[in-house]
């Protein structure tokens, strides 16, 4: 074998490495990926050390999540909005990195980057009252049948919750409502940076299959 050909060998193994991390992170970024279950704000539907398959087809769609499903999403840059600033507008804040490069170490690489794992309970339009200890949409009481009737829905930090959902966004909280910290304090969640919807739970194996 001559220098030509040990080169060309080298080149094509390059090449094909360099393939298949694109297509890795394609996958990972619009059609799956596993996570593991790092907090107690989903408590009982998801409990800590779970392990579930993300669907993220939702990024080619174009299509918001429907009501009941448990999304993931970015972490807004502020944990709490203020009543006067919720009122303003009761969306989400978050701050773009800049340049290409780091742009792709977040959105794609995910290196630095928090995401919150929540339940969907508004759509945009839908009226939002949150008012003793239960949600009310569009004036009716909201009925989740994956709560128990002991849960209590308390705004964070004393907020009087009572908005529209804004047009491009949801409104999500965590199941265990008193030790879940979301969009009661944080605002709406805009399309564009949720990830991906829960598919299904595949560890403990005593618990496998879809999440309701």
């Amino acid at each position: 074998m001559n220098i030509n050909e040990e080169l060309r060998n080298i080149l094509e193994w390059i090449i094909c490495i360099i393939i298949a991390v694109i297509l890795g992170l394609w996958i990972r970024y619009y059609i799956m990926t596993p996570t593991q279950v790092r907090s107690v704000s989903m408590k009982p539907t998801l409990i800590e050390g779970q392990r579930l398959i993300l669907n993220r087809t939702i990024r080619l769609s174009n299509k918001l999540p429907e009501k009941g499903d448990i999304i993931t999403f970015e972490a807004p840059i502020e944990d709490y909005l203020t009543e006067s600033e919720f009122k303003e507008s009761p969306i989400a804040r978050y701050k773009e990195p800049e340049g290409g490069f780091n742009k792709f170490v977040h959105n794609v690489l995910e290196i630095g980057k928090t995401s919150y794992i929540k339940r969907v309970i508004a759509l945009p339009g839908e009226h939002v009252k949150i008012q003793n200890g239960k949600v009310y949409i569009n004036g009716a009481e909201y009925k989740e049948e994956y709560l128990s009737n002991s849960v209590k829905t308390e705004a964070e930090g004393g907020l009087m919750l009572d908005f529209v959902v804004p047009e491009g966004t949801v409104f999500a909280m965590g199941d265990n409502r008193s030790e879940s910290h979301d969009c009661r304090a944080f605002g709406c969640v805009p399309q564009d940076k949720i990830e991906s919807i829960v598919l299904f739970r595949f560890w403990p194996f005593d618990k496998f299959g879809k999440v309701e």
